[in-house]
């Protein structure tokens, strides 16, 4: 008897692939696609300019076995059903996928989920349909776009500035903006301006309470006012200590702060980044591990959480009605039985022209808590997922409450304020604050009108204005979303693109343009300036949803015409005007041992280095060394970061090859009260602190 041929789902993951295997049985073979299996050729520009942009899609070098097999499962299958990504990414590689199986795009052989559940799986099984065209088109536009700012600007800055640049449609436009702050930070002329602070203490029974009131405005200057110097400061400070302080004003209003949004891609990355210290690019790589399906003990490969790529704040009537149950359940019965109210049927709206396939980003069960699959769950995987559920919870909870205080005290003219407030209901509170809430009671004590106060001490503090600050990975996502230049998937890679290319070095969490960074935005300024301009680049956005658009739907091949010709003359006027640009070397402070010239950092195929500035006379080089600020126990000379010929990190004495002292792990500046030797931390290790020497076994 023949056996019986099964239904072939393909998916991009194999992570993916073994989850939904175990959701849908003996009767379907899931496999993966691993990602792409068609794109543009790396070593040719792959678009044919003149026959309308024509893409010369080829299998993806490296993958003709996988390729071969796919077609092989295929032809042995009843049916194949594309199972990729819920986006424009995914649509296209189900269209190359029909393309190289012989499928009809046309007929019913795609099927979308937005989370891995089974009750998911089965509703899409149920429900194949058509590849949407719309949003291929919108997708091969996107590249096509990229390629042609990609391939045709960047080899001319290899022949103008250096070897291994890139230009890009997004990237371009992200490094202009964070050039622009660096500009205006370096512009930035510090203004003087002086605060007057009075301190009071007012009798409450049997304890005092302390409070602060500021000058804030002047009768003869009808309002706010500013003081700008030391001689003004000093007038003032006069006049209030002549005075009297009298209460003008006491106002008490209820206040509320509603709970945020679930969490959007670039919402995410922010909150991630400023919460828990994660680049955007890991933040994607764990949220997709917990998106794909995550070994539970007990039950299993299960994904955690909806798809993480969406602009949309919505979430299903089903998802409403779990935190709706959760939150009843877990957090409104107190112990002594009585109810407190916490559930509020919150519906969070997109913004105009938002895309609202997806739902928010939102545990696929809200009654997997954290702490239950803590277990299960990589440290890193449960400080992601914690924020992601505890933020869809809080989301569906009501506005804290705050009793506001505010009050006026005049004396001789000049208006001081206190302010003062105080939580009287947790609400979202209760589980959930952001990066940036201020939540800390700042209580004032029982004041009237008319009450005259007594200051203890009235003080004037110089203060300087100052510059915008610099961009962090997260403030940089945030303007990017509200320039609308880039969508979720491109925040990610785009700081790790700027810092590859050494346009942008990262101090601390702030993003700083190089020279180099510089001199390529100065370039493009002048001779591509739509490029790096915000707002067309966000025009350009607009366009390019309005393909995917079921209403628009514009014409894919006039959008890249239209893009290209400008973009076709100012090539041709840059590569004749553009003079070859000289770097200045990035000198070091030191001299070189061998001919007393300096040495300077230089940037090569495998990384930076230190080379000799007599080049080529002189052609002493040296690695660059990172101090781990640890001295080194055997000679005091610093221990550095070194690699050892697997790439493996290490950490050596710098005195080598005199002093071969290493350690395998991080050593800190702290020695082990058993032995002596210096403690190491362990990356992912519940352990702080161990002692690494052989026998000794010392922890903390």
């Amino acid at each position: 008897m023949a056996e019986k041929k099964k239904t072939l789902v393909i998916v991009e993951s194999p992570s993916k692939a073994k989850t939904i295997g175990k959701y849908l049985g003996s009767n379907y073979k899931v496999i993966a696609s691993v990602g792409h299996v068609r794109d543009l050729p790396k070593s040719t520009l792959g678009i044919d300019i003149e026959n309308n942009f024509e893409p010369k899609y080829i299998p993806i070098r490296g993958k003709g076995d996988l390729i071969k097999s796919l077609k092989k499962e295929a032809k042995a299958s009843s049916k194949v059903l594309l199972a990729t990504d819920p986006d424009r990414e995914g649509e296209a590689i189900s269209w190359h996928l029909a393309f190289l199986l012989g499928l009809d795009p046309k007929s019913n052989c795609r099927i979308e989920f937005h989370e891995i559940t089974k009750t998911a799986i089965a509703s899409a099984i149920k429900n194949p349909r058509t590849i949407n065209m719309n949003l291929v088109d919108a997708q091969q536009a996107r590249r096509i776009l990229d390629r042609l700012v990609g391939y045709q600007i960047s080899p001319l800055l290899w022949r103008k500035v250096s070897r291994g640049l890139s230009a890009g449609r997004v990237q371009s436009a992200a490094l202009k903006i964070i050039c622009d702050r660096e500009n205006a930070i370096n512009a930035f002329v510090p203004t003087e301006y002086w605060t007057i602070n009075a301190e009071f203490e007012k009798k409450e029974g049997s304890s005092k309470k302390k409070f602060s009131a500021k000058v804030i405005g002047s009768k003869d200057k009808k309002g706010e006012i500013t003081i700008s110097n030391e001689d003004e400061a000093t007038r003032v400070l006069r006049t209030l200590e002549k005075g009297k302080y009298i209460v003008s004003s006491v106002k008490e209003e209820p206040k509320k702060k509603n709970p945020y949004a679930p969490f959007t891609t670039s919402k995410l990355q922010q909150e991630a980044s400023n919460k828990l210290n994660f680049p955007a690019r890991k933040t994607m790589m764990i949220a997709q591990q917990l998106y794909e399906g995550v070994d539970i003990k007990g039950k299993g490969l299960a994904g955690l959480v909806t798809y993480i790529r969406t602009d949309s704040t919505r979430i299903s009537d089903e998802a409403r009605e779990a935190a709706k149950n959760f939150i009843h359940d877990n957090y409104e019965l107190q112990p002594d039985g009585t109810e407190i109210k916490y559930w509020a049927n919150n519906v969070y709206k997109n913004k105009g022209g938002i895309q609202d396939a997806h739902e928010a980003i939102r545990p696929s069960d809200v009654n997997l808590t954290p702490d239950d699959i803590h277990q299960s769950l990589t440290e890193d995987q449960y400080k992601l997922y914690k924020l992601i559920w505890l933020r869809f919870v809080a989301s569906q909870m009501k506005a804290a409450e705050f009793s506001s205080m505010t009050v006026d005290i005049e004396n001789s003219g000049y208006l001081l304020r206190a302010n003062g407030s105080k939580l009287t209901y947790d609400g979202y509170l209760k589980i959930y604050k952001s990066y940036d809430d201020e939540t800390k009671d700042r209580i004032l004590p029982g004041l009237a009108e008319g009450e005259e106060l007594t200051a203890k001490e009235v003080t004037g503090d110089q203060k300087f204005t100052q510059p915008p600050a610099r961009y962090t990975e997260a403030s940089l996502i945030k303007d990017l979303e509200e320039k609308n230049i880039g969508r979720p998937s491109t925040y990610a890679p785009i700081v790790t693109t700027l810092t590859e290319r050494r346009y942008v070095k990262k101090e601390k969490k702030a993003l700083v343009p190089t020279q180099l960074g510089f001199v390529v935005t100065e370039m493009m300024e002048e001779y591509f300036k739509e490029i790096v301009d915000a707002g067309f680049t966000a025009g350009m956005e607009e366009k390019l949803d309005n393909i995917e658009s079921t209403e628009v739907n514009a014409n894919w091949r006039k959008v890249v015409a239209d893009f290209y010709g400008p973009l076709e003359k100012e090539l041709k006027v840059a590569d004749e005007k553009i003079e070859k640009v000289k770097l200045e070397d990035t000198l070091t402070g030191e001299m070189c041992e061998l001919c007393g010239k300096p040495l300077a950092i230089k940037h090569g195929r495998f990384g930076d280095f230190i080379a000799c500035t007599g080049f080529p006379e002189c052609r002493n080089t040296k690695k660059i060394q990172i101090s781990t600020g640890v001295k080194c126990p055997v000679c005091g000379k610093d221990i550095i970061i070194k690699k050892g010929k697997r790439g493996r990190t290490f950490y050596g004495c710098s005195g080598y090859p005199e002093c071969n002292k290493v350690y395998w792990y991080q050593p800190v500046d702290k020695k082990c009260p058993k032995c002596g030797e210096l403690l190491v931390q362990h990356a992912g290790k519940g352990t702080k602190l161990e002692c690494p020497a052989e026998g000794c076994g010392y922890k903390e």
